[in-house]
């Protein structure tokens, strides 16, 4: 069973920085595109950023320049380091994997930007 684990989210003024991570098991993680989605109150879930198996990344516009993802192959954990944080950043950010069965979910971990 695919099992993902977020961690590291929290409360953080504006401006400021966190670093997540998300621990998987049940897959052969290097072989897998990551995922990082985030749903904000009152809006549908969306993609923030991919990292390949290969290291190949996307970013969504809004955080390019502000969030860098990376994954350790050897530990099968996914990071998300985000940098100069805004309000709107506020959101529960869910690691994801499709697999050929069907897309899983972490539980996610809530960051709220606020000062």
């Amino acid at each position: 069973q695919v099992h993902l684990v977020e961690s590291g989210g929290g409360l953080v003024q504006p401006g400021g920085s966190l670093r997540l991570s998300c621990k998987a098991s049940g897959i052969n993680f290097r072989l897998f595109r990551m995922d990082w989605y985030r749903q904000a109150p009152g809006k549908e879930r969306e993609l923030v950023t991919s990292i390949t198996s290969d290291h190949n990344t996307v970013l969504a516009d809004s955080v390019k320049g502000r969030f860098t993802v990376s994954r350790d192959n050897i530990r099968r954990t996914l990071s998300l380091q985000m940098n100069s944080l805004k309000p709107e950043d506020t959101a529960v950010y869910y690691c994801s994997v499709e697999t050929s069965a069907r897309r899983f979910w972490g539980r996610g971990t809530q960051v709220t930007v606020s000062s």
